[in-house]
């Protein structure tokens, strides 16, 4: 049995969603963020990739 190594993604949420759309303040809160400043872990999976790039003015990805 092989042991598969995922690479994760560091995101960060820096500016606030206020004044943005629903979709977006969803698609934030469905990447598990719950403050403004908060890193998180992800897996790098094309549907998280597919989150930042809906929200990428709102978060960085760190490394």
């Amino acid at each position: 049995m092989t042991k598969k190594t995922t690479e994760t993604l560091k995101i960060k949420w820096v500016r606030s969603f206020i004044g943005c759309p629903r979709s977006m303040r969803q698609t934030v809160r469905g990447l598990g963020f719950r403050r403004m400043n908060q890193v998180l872990e992800r897996e790098d999976t094309p549907s998280i990739r597919g989150m930042i790039a809906r929200v990428h003015h709102l978060v960085e990805i760190q490394k």
